[in-house]
């Protein structure tokens, strides 16, 4: 989710692909061959791997469309302190609301 809202911040166009995690493609073992999760960002056929450092990339790539961070050393420290409280205050609701969608989802045995 925040890789997707990184890139709509800076309005970077982008060919979303969904993955089905009980059959993983090829192109997800090939593009993350240590974990096998997602999401990977595959800009110029290199994978990147992880939400968190895709973010950073994204913003490192396209530096003057739209900085995700502040450019004070101060603020940008500040930045990231509410955006890791954030995470590990309420990332749990994000499980919840998930696992929820999941038990609605039909399951095919």
């Amino acid at each position: 989710m925040r890789v997707r809202i990184a890139l709509a911040e800076k309005e970077i166009k982008y060919e979303y692909k969904e993955e089905d995690l009980r059959n993983k493609s090829d192109l997800l073992l090939k593009m993350n061959p240590i974990h096998k999760k997602i999401p990977v960002l595959i800009h110029n056929g290199k994978p990147v791997c992880e939400s968190l450092i895709q973010v950073q990339y994204i913003d490192d790539i396209w530096p003057h469309k739209s900085p995700l961070l502040p450019t004070d050393p101060y603020q940008r420290a500040i930045t990231k302190f509410w955006g890791d409280f954030v995470e590990r205050r309420f990332s749990f609701l994000l499980f919840i609301f998930m696992g929820f969608c999941f038990a609605l989802l039909p399951l095919n045995f």
